[in-house]
């Protein structure tokens, strides 16, 4: 190309270069542009199952259309979830399917119970079976990391024990080194067991049922799972088999095992919600707010902290915008209709003989571990 033929050229790039420049500038100013990810850019393009930050959840609207909340629960576990005769589901974990139905549709009786098997449970909450899993279940790494869940804040600090018949004389965990162990499969307790009785023999089952049935008819010599497991189904154990004087928990505790709510991974503001549920509750009893003194705190809150928590105004500070997308008076509807932490505590866990005071399931201030991040 000759010089003269690339003089006249220049211009018309430059107008050209001026033309993009000025559309690039005009997007940015507009503020309407938006990057969209294409495929081989480095960015993973949102799909149906992963709702881009910001956006509304999926799993909130379906439950609002729906008009009730998924909720997978244990139906064996007195003072957890348990099935009760007249067909109703009672317990700690129940309580909290029912405060995130209140929060969330304004009824904590809008929740269609699903009981699950300890094997089935993850699967029902990835596979959308379930909107939300509230049924003692271990918060793990292999479980947070590796199959697409998120955990909420721990609602009860419990730790793998083992019951044994009190006519047998075992006094340790030291005494079963070498005998049978029942246990619930697909659980965190096997591989607790080998660690800790490497020697014992492990015979699982798919139910506290048939594990019960198994340990009456002596085919084990102990019974080990949660200690908060352990406690309730010792509270009910049938009379004709020598009733809970039968049987004792042995005092040592063998594993951590934090149990807590479970949502799916692709909705981050579905688990936002169940986790401040849950934080509600435990902020409400920190700060003196029950189901009985709820409206009037509501009316006249003593302090912004109580204001903020009620999703009401104080002292000409504006109401705090949650940005959960549910009413701003959500926990409201969570502490009249359910309760605070320390009410759902005392209501289903102190009736089947786990004292809190001292345990780590103590709020902060009395030295346990139950600790609310802030309102604000």
């Amino acid at each position: 190309m000759t010089l003269k033929r690339s003089v006249a050229i220049l211009p018309l790039l430059l107008v050209a270069l001026a033309v993009i420049v000025f559309a690039a500038c005009g997007d940015d100013d507009d503020g309407d542009a938006t990057d969209s990810p294409t495929p081989g850019d480095g960015t993973a393009a949102p799909t149906d199952t992963d709702a881009p930050s910001g956006s509304h959840s999926q799993i909130l609207q379906d439950v609002i259309d729906r008009g009730s909340l998924n909720c997978g629960v244990n139906n064996a576990v007195p003072g957890f979830g348990n099935l009760l005769p007249d067909g109703s589901f009672a317990g700690f974990d129940i309580d909290y399917c029912k405060a995130v139905a209140a929060a969330v549709l304004g009824d904590s009786e809008a929740v269609d119970y699903t009981p699950l098997s300890a094997s089935a449970r993850l699967t029902a909450v990835q596979t959308g079976q379930v909107d939300v899993l509230i049924r003692n279940t271990t918060w793990t790494t292999g479980r947070d990391a590796d199959s697409g869940l998120t955990f909420a804040t721990t609602t009860f600090y419990d730790g793998q024990g083992m019951m044994v018949r009190a006519a047998d004389g075992f006094t340790s965990v030291d005494d079963l080194a070498a005998a049978t162990i029942c246990s619930l499969e697909g659980t965190t307790t096997e591989l607790n067991l080998t660690d800790r009785l490497p020697d014992a023999e492990l015979v699982t089952y798919d139910s506290n049922d048939t594990l019960q049935t198994a340990f009456i008819e002596e085919r084990c010599d102990g019974w080990t799972s949660d200690k908060s497991q352990l406690a309730g189904r010792r509270s009910e154990f049938p009379a004709d088999s020598g009733g809970p004087e039968a049987l004792v928990v042995l005092g040592e505790t063998f594993s951590k095992e934090p149990l807590g709510p479970v949502t799916i991974d692709n909705d981050a503001q579905w688990s936002d919600i169940v986790n401040w549920v849950v934080i509600g509750t435990i902020a409400a009893e920190e700060l003196g707010v029950t189901s009985s003194n709820v409206a009037a705190m509501a009316a006249d809150p003593p302090s912004v902290s109580v204001a903020r928590l009620l999703g009401v105004g104080f002292g000409g500070e504006a109401v705090t915008d949650t940005g959960l997308d549910v009413d701003v008076t959500f926990m409201q509807d969570v502490i009249a209709q359910v309760g605070n932490y320390g009410e759902i505590y005392e209501t289903n866990v102190t009736p089947i003989g786990i004292v809190r005071a001292g345990t780590l399931n103590a709020l902060w201030t009395d030295g346990g571990m139950i600790y609310s991040p802030p309102f604000k």
